[in-house]
């Protein structure tokens, strides 16, 4: 049978092979769909019906994931095919809010998502059309992305996926959200260590349900869990707090023969077939209720072999080689043997567009903006400038603790310690989480500091959180912060890519590397500053380098107004001179920089213009001011503290985010740079990494140019001694601007 006799715009319009419904299936099991025209759900009495059209579904998944590899000679589909009885069922159950930390099943997804008329949104309504756009621009990605109606979160890099369901679970209390979860991303241990810490966290938020796609196998080789028994692997959930785990292995419904532990399902009788179906619909209803109604901490575990029902087995299975086209013959087999029939594909069709009252992109918890409680007066104050020294970190806390009384969904995360950052208050005022009330520590059971000394749970959460719709900010020492940026990053590309809009995800870093002289160089990693300074020409990240704490509550103001933004706000929990007041630090964050000091006009005096990123740097540079103004020359010192700013228009992608009150095209002009930055020589300072001042030295006219930035940490008695190892104190920042003067 062939496509051929479809009307262009029938849904099944460019599969390649059907095939025929099996002697011995259930009676009426394709006569009609098992979930009733105004139902949302596989009823519980579905009996033979339902597992028999579950395991169309699942068929139906495999089919669809192989084409759509195959038809770019690109993509994953093994690990996705060992996953789809359980997908399948959680979507014939209702279950849509479905997250997964597994990019690699893309495909599977994406063909759910078309199943149900997710993709119609996209203007996908065909086999042809889905296919046409696979892993193309504007079109559906090679993994998950948020752009893709009915994708709840990114998928990339392994080990995400929980704080995506979990954010979302804390935020929509009483809804069901599932997180596939491969045993290849699972042999990390830090995926299990992080739901350990939740549920201490979070003992009642039982409504996050993890699904452990146990296939034997990673990307290119077994998985290190796969030589665990099924009792070994129960154990390892219970001891990581799950009250129930209820594992389907496909082992004993063999009936082909199959060698090893791990079994492919699509090799049994039709009978053992539909046992196993039954199976695990069965196992991920029970699974959802004991989750939802038991309130039971709860873990489903389908095990079977990597690839089952695709064109191979195991990590051969994983990824589609450029000789894997449509016409392979492994590919060939592998989508004849899942073919479906006409009359199948329609009732999978209704089950997928039925279950949970309509498509993903459209029940889904994340299509729908979510309502936030307005922003209070924030309790701003204006330090005098030339007044006493200020701590920029404490400045900031009841700005904080302001939003935080003003929604009480706010969350702050962090993994090294507010109090010791100067952030005590913000403690005080949102407690931190703990199952142990102690008001000498600031901790309660329903405080709502997140607490996991992990960067990446810390960066994880607080980040998901904000994509799911909340408010959060991420604490962390920028030495550490490191560890957390790869979810950060990938939040913040999903918010360039959201159809709605949701509060920006804030970061405060302190515990700068020129703060760390006696904590030694493993304290001492501003490099992580350039990494940034690289997302910012993404469009939607903003590094920002407050100077004093003016200046740090300007930019906390700004960044908690907006939305679909990733801001890094890089401070000092030292204290330092005021040096700007409120109104001239709102001035400075949106034209990127500020002068500072200028010295007094004089005959054929030359001019060197200090640009300088950071605060304790500052220092210094004063100090290098006054030697080039006693040998005879004239000094402008200027703040660099919103660099993205500086950047101009074609440099970054702003005109590429979706959202048009996110799309910031705020760039210093030409006129306006040159006011500031023009001189006979320019010496760019940084207390950090070079990346902030990539575009003064670029954009600058200034004939003589050059960058005095840190270079490398190491164990220091104070400050000056640091300064002086890096070349940054005030005798070598005076001898570079001579001889760029000379």
């Amino acid at each position: 049978m062939s496509t051929s006799d479809l009307p262009p715009d029938d849904f099944r319009h460019g599969l390649l092979y059907f095939g025929t419904d099996p002697a011995g299936a259930p009676a009426g099991a394709v006569d009609s769909p098992a979930i009733g025209a105004s139902a949302t759900a596989l009823p519980a009495d579905a009996g033979q019906v339902g597992a028999y059209q579950a395991m169309l579904a699942a068929d139906a998944l495999r089919y669809l994931t192989l084409q759509l590899a195959a038809s770019k000679a690109s993509g994953h589909p093994g690990g996705f095919c060992s996953s789809a009885d359980v997908v399948a069922a959680l979507n014939l159950l209702g279950y849509k809010n479905l997250f997964t930390e597994v990019g690699h099943h893309a495909p599977g997804y994406y063909s759910a998502l078309f199943l149900d008329g997710s993709l119609e949104a996209m203007g996908i309504r065909t086999v042809t059309e889905m296919t046409a756009r696979f892993r193309e621009t504007h079109g559906l990605l090679g993994h998950l992305s948020g752009a893709i109606p009915g994708v709840l979160a990114p998928a990339g890099p392994l080990g995400q996926g929980q704080h995506f369901a979990w954010a979302a679970a804390l935020l929509n209390p009483g809804t069901l959200c599932p997180v596939t979860i491969g045993d290849g991303g699972m042999g990390e241990p830090y995926v299990m260590s992080a739901f350990k810490h939740y549920h201490t966290a979070y003992p009642a938020a039982t409504n996050v349900l993890p699904v452990l796609i146990w296939n034997g196998f990673s990307q290119e080789h077994h998985s290190m869990v796969c030589t665990m028994s099924d009792a070994q692997m129960i154990a390892f959930w219970k001891a990581h707090d799950f009250d129930e785990v209820i594992l389907i292995d496909a082992k004993p419904f063999d009936d082909a023969g199959q060698a090893g532990a791990f079994v492919d399902s699509t090799k049994f009788s039709l009978p053992q077939r539909l046992a196993f179906s039954a199976a695990v619909i069965d196992g991920t209803r029970r699974a959802a209720d004991f989750a939802l109604k038991s309130k039971r901490r709860t873990v489903l575990i389908l095990k079977q072999i990597k690839g089952a029902g695709s064109h191979g087995s195991g990590s051969k299975s994983h990824h589609l080689y450029p000789q894997f086209t449509l016409q392979h013959a492994d590919i060939i087999a592998g989508l004849q043997r899942r073919a479906l029939s006409k009359a199948g594909w329609a009732i999978v069709r209704e089950n997928f567009r039925r279950a949970a009252g309509g498509p993903a992109g459209k029940v889904a918890v994340t299509e729908r903006e979510r309502a936030l409680p307005a922003l209070p007066v924030l309790p701003l104050k204006d330090f005098p400038v030339g007044g006493d020294a200020q701590i920029p970190s404490s400045a900031l806390s009841p700005l904080v603790a302001a939003v935080g009384a003003a929604d009480p969904d706010l969350i702050a995360t962090s993994a090294d310690g507010n109090e010791a950052s100067g952030l005590r208050g913000v403690n005080d005022a949102l407690r931190i989480r703990h199952p142990i009330k102690d008001d000498l520590y600031s901790q309660s059971p329903d405080g709502r500091v997140f607490e996991p000394i992990s960067e990446d749970a810390c960066a994880g959460l607080a980040a998901a959180y904000a994509l799911m719709g909340g408010r959060s900010i991420w604490f962390s020492y920028e030495s550490f912060a490191i560890n957390g940026a790869p979810v950060w990053q990938t939040v913040t590309q999903a918010m360039a890519e959201l159809r709605r809009r949701t509060p920006s995800t804030i970061a405060m870093f302190t515990a700068g590397a020129l703060e760390q002289g006696r904590n030694g160089w493993t304290h001492e990693r501003p490099e992580i500053e350039n990494f940034f300074m690289a997302l910012a020409r993404n469009g939607n990240v903003h590094p920002i380098f407050p100077i004093d704490a003016n200046t740090m509550q300007a930019a906390y103001a700004w960044a908690v107004g907006t939305s679909n933004q990733g801001v890094v706000i890089i401070g000092c929990k030292t204290a330092i001179p005021v040096r700007l007041t409120l109104e001239q630090s709102r001035t400075a964050l949106a034209r990127g920089a500020i002068s500072l000091y200028e010295s007094a006009p004089k005959a054929g005096a030359k001019t060197i213009v200090l640009a300088v990123v950071g605060d304790l740097i500052l220092g210094p540079v004063y100090a290098a001011k006054d030697t080039l103004e006693a040998a005879g020359h004239r000094v402008r010192i200027v703040a660099v503290v919103a660099p993205r700013r500086l950047f101009r228009h074609a440099d970054v992608a702003w005109e590429t985010i979706h959202q048009a009150d996110a799309r910031d095209s705020g760039f210093l002009s030409d006129a306006d740079f040159n006011a500031l930055f023009d001189g006979d020589a320019l010496l760019g300072v940084s207390g950090g990494a070079s990346g902030p001042l990539e575009q003064v030295v670029m954009r600058s006219r200034a004939p003589r140019r050059d960058l005095a930035a840190w270079r490398r940490g190491e164990t220091t008695a104070n400050l000056a001694q640091l300064l002086e190892f890096n070349q940054l104190d005030a005798a070598s920042l005076a001898r570079r601007a001579t001889t760029l003067l000379a």
